[in-house]
This record gives structure tokens, sequence and C-alpha cells, in this order.
């Protein structure tokens, strides 16, 4: 069952289908292009990631280096948004800042991973300036970086729990004493962590009883779409989406 929901970013009805990325597995990801696939697709919630340049503009990119992914070179923390903005996803399409995906996808709510700490102020800057407050649940590896956004943007962002908030919430399951922050709306974790379970009922429960939902990356197998959906996951991330979408279709919970 979903839990209450403790802010506006949370506000839907039944299991949130996340495209992550976009839905990577396309070869676009977290481009317009792919977030406009997703979006036709009916997905609301997109999962993306922010690096600063090093003139201060937030991109919307998930590696530290533009290798991997694009037809350009070098890190983006050492390279201007006019350098990057020259690089081309999969040869094809360029890299957006986080604003532009906020102004051309008005209706969608952004799962925002803060990749480097630098990233951090443009990001609460960006969100105040245009009042997306409902509209970005901010995470990150890091507890530190995720509690120093909570703590300067108070209530009105949302955040999930880093590395060490899942261990705390983890142990607390397991009926083990742990310090957790207050301040989270959600756990977003992996299905397992070198070869230790993560999600099973007693996480769930775990979450739950504390008022936070439990959203699972990055998932793209149907049978563990459904497994997870049965012990009452409150989001699935996907690379997939059209199977994300089947699954829950299938099931009746796709809204």
């Amino acid at each position: 069952m979903t839990t209450s929901v403790r802010h506006p970013y949370l506000d839907h009805p039944g299991p949130i289908p996340f495209a992550h990325r976009g839905g990577a597995a396309d070869g676009l990801e977290n481009t317009v292009a792919q977030f406009r696939r997703a979006a036709g697709l009916g997905y609301r919630y997109m999962e993306t990631d922010v690096h600063a340049t090093a003139d201060g503009r937030l991109v919307a990119f998930h590696d530290a280096t533009l290798d991997r992914v694009t037809d350009g070179t070098g890190r983006i923390a050492d390279l201007p948004w006019q350098d990057v903005r020259q690089a081309r996803v999969a040869g094809l399409e360029p890299v957006p800042l986080f604003e532009e995906l906020l102004e051309t996808f008005p209706e969608v709510r952004w799962n925002v991973d803060v990749k480097a700490e630098p990233a951090l102020l443009p990001l609460l800057d960006l969100i105040e300036r245009t009042n997306a407050w409902e509209r970005v649940c901010v995470g990150s590896f890091s507890e530190a970086r995720v509690a120093r956004a909570q703590r300067l943007a108070g209530p009105r962002l949302a955040t999930s729990y880093g590395t060490r908030g899942v261990l705390g919430l983890r142990l607390r399951s397991w009926g083990l004493p742990a310090v957790l922050r207050r301040s989270a709306v959600a756990a977003q974790v992996p299905v397992s962590h070198s070869g230790i379970p993560v999600v099973d009922p007693s996480f769930v429960r775990a979450a739950h009883a504390r008022g936070l939902q439990v959203h699972v990356w990055t998932v793209n197998d149907p049978a563990q779409m459904h497994r997870l959906l049965d012990l009452g996951v409150d989001g699935i991330m996907t690379d997939h989406i059209d199977t994300l979408r089947k699954v829950m279709e299938d099931r009746g919970v796709w809204a």
C-alpha cells in the first residue's frame, strides 16, 4: 500500500513509474528527445542527474565526463557551457540544461541525482527562481549532500535518503538501532547491494512505518517489477519505459 503523501511531489495515485534518464535503454539518455518520448508514453515522473559546468550552468547529465555517451570529451566541471552544448549524445542530441527540462515539460516531476557538490547551490537557486519546489526531489549517494540541501531549503524541498540513510533504514528493518534523518520523504534504493538484499517485506514495512515511500532502481525485468509491486513498493525506476508501462497496465495501476 502506498504511504500517505508527506510532500506535494509524491501526490500520485498508486505506484509511481519513473523514466530513468528518460529511458536509458533507447540510447539517448538525459536528452530532450528521450524525455519527450517518455512523456508521450504517459510518464510524469522522470529521473535525471545534474552537474555544473565550469561557468556554473546546470546540465542534465549522468557522467562526470562527456566521453561515454557523447561525441565530445572532457570533464564537465572543467568545461564552459559553450563547449558542453556542442556535444551530442549518441552523436545526435544535445546535452540539455536542467532549466530547459523544467520549461519544456511543465507537467513533469523530476527526481534529481546531484552528482557533485558544485551542482547543489545552482540547483537550489534554479528551483527557487522557477518555484519548482513541488516538482523536484533531490537525491544523492552522499547523505551529507542531501542533508545540506534540506538545511538550506527547508521543508519546501523533497529529498530522499543517501547511502547512510538507506543503511540506517536497513538496520531498523532488522530491529537494530540507527539514527535516521527525519526530513526525507523517500528511500530510493537498489533491489540489492553487493549481493545483500535491500528491498524485502521488512524493509518496506520499516520505511512505511516512518512515512517514507520506497522507490527502487533500476528495474528492467518484468518479473522483478511484478515482485516489487507485490511487496508494496511505491515507485519503480526503469530504463525500459515500454516494459514498465505494460506491467503496470496489466496490473491496473498505470495512472
